[in-house]
């Protein structure tokens, strides 16, 4: 039975989802709760979508803090440890370069569902991540 499971979670329904079911499947393991802010510090990254505008990192900060915040009252009952982590850059291979360097078991995460011309245009990080894991994915929708 797997022992530490990475659960990457933004502010959506299916995120939250996909952490009660790592809760369900795996009730006594470790679960890190990892949330990626997109850009970096610095350079082009800093500038959000097409827009041109710059980021409002402070406004990441703090949507972070309410996303771990839920995280933390979703998973206050879990007989495992609860860590909560904070990356940045592309989501996809964040959460991948997490899991190689981490030693972890499995990886749940929550997938939106799009298919046909939304998945082309908008790509799928779920999909990414399956494709690039070293290790198993559960993908939850």
């Amino acid at each position: 039975m797997p022992q530490r499971i990475l659960v990457p979670v933004d502010s959506s329904a299916q995120s939250e989802q996909a952490l009660e079911y790592a809760m369900e499947t795996y009730p006594d393991a470790d679960i890190t709760v990892l949330h990626v802010l997109e850009g970096s510090s610095g350079g082009l990254g800093t500038f959000s979508g097409m827009t041109g505008e710059p980021l409002d990192e402070e406004a990441e900060r703090e949507h972070a803090d309410e996303v771990f915040e839920s995280a933390r009252a979703l998973t206050a009952d879990h007989a495992g440890e609860v860590e909560t982590v904070l990356g940045r850059g592309r989501p996809d291979r964040v959460i991948v370069k997490r899991a190689e360097d981490d030693d972890y078991d499995a990886i749940v995460i929550g997938s939106h569902g799009r298919d046909g011309l939304a998945r082309v245009l908008l790509g799928s990080v779920a999909e990414k991540v399956v494709r690039r894991s070293p290790v198993p994915v559960v993908v939850v929708r």
